[in-house]
């Protein structure tokens, strides 16, 4: 195993290791995930390979829905694909987004959470963007730093192969997106080691080919529809325990401790808060500091966001607990203020 510390921000970790499983780059520029296919860009430029001993191919296009549209294309060609984006760019992807899923295609969302415009224009800390992608059919993965920016980026590329389901993989932005930390780095190699090469051997037999045509986006009765769309039940169901499995192989081989939901504080805690991002990092010190003034106090952190699987929720929160406080990074105006909008 071999890791090299570097020093980078949220954007070029993810670039970094979604450059190592990507084929195809599709990508139109959005603040602030702008940095991400710029790197992608120039490393291919370069010569850099990916774990399929070839540069990334670049495909620009002239807004996010036509980048949304080629990685769709890209898929269905069988291309392992991937874009980068944030806040109305990913609103414009959300169409292509239901066709990705329920084609059941592995590509990639990368994406620095950003503030959608209201009242006005707000281009920090919410998670109001992706909150919108919940009904599309992709798996959503967060990350709260830099460090697991580079490691569960693979994760969500890994997963995506295997189980048969996009993945939207999101930090921050600017938060994370733009800070810059020292970290380790990826050697492609390890992440060659733990592809599941059967499921692109199955991925690649799928694609469209004149040579061996079939019948796909076909018009559907809702009695046909609506057996089609159970159907997909059961990869959905399997997903949290691949997302883990990978997880604990990228425990293994860099003795980190990723679960779907990580908790961080005293194993006796009376108040528990439930966060997601960059926040989790600031809520850890301070349940240092109330720890040390005797206080009982924890987080969990929150990593797979979709499939939501609500028994290991309740596994990572202590049984002492007595209070659970969700922070939730987006206002819903038309949702009942009692409600949580986590489930």
């Amino acid at each position: 195993m071999a890791r090299k510390m570097k020093t980078m921000d949220g954007n070029e970790a993810a670039a970094h290791a979604s450059y190592a499983f990507t084929e195809v780059a599709a990508m139109f520029p959005i603040t602030p995930s702008s940095v991400m296919p710029e790197h992608v860009d120039e490393w291919a430029t370069d010569g850099r390979l990916n774990i399929f001993g070839r540069p990334v191919q670049i495909t620009e296009l002239q807004s996010e829905a036509g980048a949304a549209g080629a990685v769709h294309g890209s898929l269905a060609a069988g291309a392992l694909t991937a874009t980068y984006t944030a806040s109305q760019g990913l609103l414009l992807m959300i169409p292509n987004l239901y066709k990705i899923a329920g084609e059941q295609l592995p590509g990639v969302i990368n994406v620095s959470a950003r503030g959608l415009a209201t009242h006005a224009l707000s281009i920090f800390g919410d998670h109001s963007d992706v909150y919108a992608c919940r009904q599309t059919g992709c798996a959503m993965l967060c990350e709260s730093n830099v460090q697991e920016v580079m490691d569960l980026t693979a994760v969500a590329h890994l997963s995506a192969i295997k189980g048969k389901v996009p993945f939207i993989s999101f930090f921050d932005g600017f938060r994370t997106s733009h800070e810059i930390q020292k970290i380790e780095a990826w050697d492609y190699d390890d992440l060659k080691e733990m592809v599941d090469w059967d499921a692109v051997a199955a991925f690649r037999k799928q694609a469209l080919n004149p040579n061996h045509p079939v019948q796909r986006g076909s018009a559907q009765n809702p009695d046909i529809f609506m057996q089609a769309r159970e159907a997909c039940n059961p990869y959905y169901n399997a997903l949290p325990a691949i997302v883990e499995d990978y997880m604990n192989k990228v425990n293994e081989k860099i003795g980190t401790n990723y679960k779907l939901f990580n908790y961080y504080g005293a194993p006796d805690a009376e108040h528990v808060i439930v966060a997601m991002g960059s926040a989790c990092d600031t809520i850890e010190e301070t349940i240092d500091y109330l720890m040390a003034k005797g206080e009982k106090v924890g987080v969990v952190k929150v990593r797979l966001f979709r499939p939501f699987v609500g028994e290991k929720l309740v596994e990572a929160i202590p049984e002492t607990a007595k209070i659970v406080s969700v922070l939730d990074r987006s206002k819903e105006p038309a949702l009942s203020a009692s409600l949580c909008t986590w489930m």
